[in-house]
């Protein structure tokens, strides 16, 4: 990732301000908010549809309705996978189970860093980008 010029650092603070100046309350909202509420927010309605799935699938048993069983039975699988989803996001965990590619294209993996210092996420999309430069010019 190439790094911005000075002067592209200043126009970029002086659109961010004239946002601010512009509408506080967007502003407000967009720097005090945390990337994980977004994704709370998202794993508690996956937990409400569950919940909605579950009532459908039990309301087609009751009554002998399959196709109302059968949706709330799509739901609810809906739901779970959009809610681990959201959980791996939130985490930044895989769950086991999943393998690792293998075959021609298989990726070096970076040096591990000590748990001391960790990288900001400017410089980890500079470090994928120079990977993938470095994947493309072989």
């Amino acid at each position: 990732m190439v790094p911005l010029s000075d002067h592209e650092q200043q126009l970029l603070e002086q659109i961010e301000q004239a946002l601010y100046a512009d509408d506080p309350k967007f502003a407000r909202l967009y720097r005090s908010s945390d990337v994980r509420t977004h994704y709370r927010r998202r794993l508690l309605r996956a937990i409400a549809g569950l919940v909605l799935g579950l009532g459908l699938l039990l309301t087609g048993v009751i009554l002998p309705l399959i196709a109302l069983g059968v949706a709330g039975f799509v739901v609810m699988v809906v739901a779970v996978s959009y809610g681990v989803a959201q959980w791996q996001r939130m985490t930044g965990h895989r769950l086991s189970g999943q393998r690792e590619r293998t075959g021609p294209r298989r990726r070096e993996r970076a040096p591990k860093q000590p748990k001391g210092s960790r990288l900001s996420v400017r410089q980890r999309l500079e470090e994928r980008w120079q990977r993938r430069q470095d994947e493309n010019g072989r």
